[in-house]
């Protein structure tokens, strides 16, 4: 279990690169919603969202431990990509990354801008690991797994920061893809001492960790056609899984219509954009808004990297539509 000291060499790594990201309090959102309503803005960060915290580190530390390897590799839908680009130039290496076909197109010119040499395999992100792992052992690159001790440290210091200046939420909610940035939660509340509750949030079209959490034991999702991308996972992964088991108070489901009704009322109420599993926190808000009546709740705006084709029927009304 990580502690303080932990999240704190985290920070030093992090903070090299970019500042503390504000978590405000705004009006409109709790009036909607009848609850102390703070969000935290991931989405203010060198690559859009949160999962640069990770990269930073996860890098640094590679560079330290295995300087004969100066090639990472990993698989993503978008925002650890991102991540491990952005790092991987910081810290002088080179990062591959692979995408499953049909992935944002917005993403992987971000990707690629950041110097991340880009592939498309694959027709889901599950397939896309899966080829990721067979390349890093054909090419001799290092393979950066979408869940790791070092990714939650990093990615965590955002929790971290959030329940410093706030040790009074009674509740926060926060997305659910891989895992790191749930259990980057459920550790830096630990590592503080507090009695926060943490509720995981996730696509009920991609809802392995929900299935895993009610049944007690690891359980794939059916499918993963969702277009809150950043929660497209249909296989949990088993050492996250057992910090959510052990640390959520709870795992919901929520309708990509509800995530889609979430960023409209952020862009209403915040003039903030959120890509789908960036709103997935405050839908879960939304989904649970009687039983919050009243309490102090944390939400977390993960990302703000959507296209703007989505967006654009996303302002019109509408919810954008995955094939199956």
């Amino acid at each position: 279990m990580l502690s303080r000291r932990d999240f704190e060499k985290a920070e030093d790594l992090v903070y090299r690169s970019m500042p503390v990201t504000p978590c405000y309090h705004w009006p409109i959102l709790s009036a909607e919603l009848g609850a102390d309503v703070w969000m935290k803005h991931e989405n203010h960060t060198p690559t859009g969202a949160f999962k640069v915290r990770g990269g930073l580190v996860y890098a640094a530390r590679h560079k330290e431990r295995f300087p004969e390897i100066p090639g990472l590799i990993s698989a993503t839908r978008g925002n650890h990509g991102q991540s491990l680009a952005y790092a991987s130039g910081v810290h002088g290496l080179k990062a591959t990354i692979l995408v499953p076909f049909g992935n944002s197109p917005e993403k992987n010119a971000a990707m690629r801008a950041f110097g991340a040499n880009l592939i498309e395999e694959g027709q889901d992100f599950d397939l896309a690991v899966m080829a990721a792992k067979q390349k890093a052992e054909s090419d001799g690159l290092h393979m950066v797994p979408a869940f790791h001790e070092d990714l939650v440290a990093g990615v965590g210091t955002y929790a971290y920061e959030m329940m410093q200046a706030h040790a009074d939420f009674d509740t926060i909610y926060v997305p659910i893809g891989k895992g790191s940035g749930i259990c980057g939660m459920i550790t830096a509340r630990d590592a503080l001492g507090l009695k926060t509750k943490i509720v995981g949030v996730v696509s009920d079209r991609a809802d392995g960790y929900a299935k895993s959490f009610e049944s007690g034991k690891l359980t794939d999702a059916d499918r993963s056609d969702t277009f809150a991308d950043g929660m497209a996972v249909r296989c949990p992964d088993s050492d996250a899984f057992e910090i959510v088991a052990k640390g959520a108070e709870r795992v919901i489901r929520v309708s990509d219509d509800l995530i889609a009704q979430a960023i409209r009322l952020i862009y209403r109420a915040t003039h903030n954009l959120a890509e789908g599993a960036g709103a997935a926190s405050l839908a879960g808000l939304m989904q649970e808004k009687d039983a919050m009546a009243g309490k102090k709740v944390g939400t977390v705006l993960t990302g703000q990297n959507v296209d703007a084709d989505w967006m654009t029927q996303l302002l019109a009304g509408k919810t954008p539509v995955v094939a199956s």
